[in-house]
């Protein structure tokens, strides 16, 4: 009897086993993101699957004039597509996003999300001048007193942010600014354990100061 013949069946399963897994990832994997179908889907809407179009509180390519609805345009597609599946869940509830969150697949997200990254953001400005040197402060230093941490430790020294980590926040709105920060303040959101922190130690004065200075980076 040829021994050679068992050891060469089992090596021939192992390799067929091995192929059937590698073809079953492959089918797996996620489609690339289109951009394009991201750009119709913001400007348009579904309405057979009931997603309105964002372009209406978000503005075109992503630069909202709405101050209370935040500018998209440049932001992180990592940083998007989490905010969306955010939305579908408890930790970020919005009347309105959670809907519309809900009403997105899979695809749809990253569609979306890599068409917003390749839009030019829009510059703001600092509106306030009595407090944009506290403003500049936290953002740069932080309140030791208060163990509130350099808002440039993480979203960069010019607001670029970290992808996929951090938020892009230069040339943000003040009111959504401020807003967030009340929000994880007071627990409406929570999808970020070190925000909810800074926001419970920050006072409204020290959250509007560094509101306005982040609106005119950079």
């Amino acid at each position: 009897m040829n021994r050679a013949l068992p050891m060469f069946a089992k090596f021939v399963c192992v390799a067929l086993m091995s192929l059937s897994v590698a073809w079953a990832n492959e089918e797996k994997a996620p489609a690339a993101a289109d951009p394009a179908k991201g750009s119709t889907l913001y400007s348009n809407g579904d309405p057979s699957r009931g997603i309105l179009a964002c372009v209406a509180c978000h503005g075109a390519a992503g630069n909202s004039t709405i101050t209370q609805n935040p500018k998209l345009a440049g932001q992180h597609d990592a940083y998007t597509q989490k905010q969306l599946h955010n939305f579908k869940g408890p930790d970020r509830n919005n009347a309105i996003m959670t809907g519309i969150a809900k009403a997105l697949g899979e695809d749809d997200v990253r569609n979306i999300a890599a068409y917003l990254e390749q839009q030019k953001p829009a510059p703001g400005s600092a509106r306030n001048k009595n407090t944009v040197d506290l403003g500049k402060k936290i953002y740069r230093a932080g309140i030791a007193e208060k163990q509130v941490p350099a808002c440039a430790g993480c979203h960069g020294p010019n607001g670029a942010g970290i992808p996929a980590q951090y938020a892009r926040l230069a040339g943000q709105h003040q009111d959504y600014t401020i807003a967030q920060l009340t929000n994880f303040r007071t627990g409406t959101r929570a999808n970020s354990a070190q925000m909810t922190a800074v926001g419970k130690r920050m006072s409204d004065e020290e959250m509007q100061a560094v509101a306005d200075y982040i609106a005119g980076l950079r």
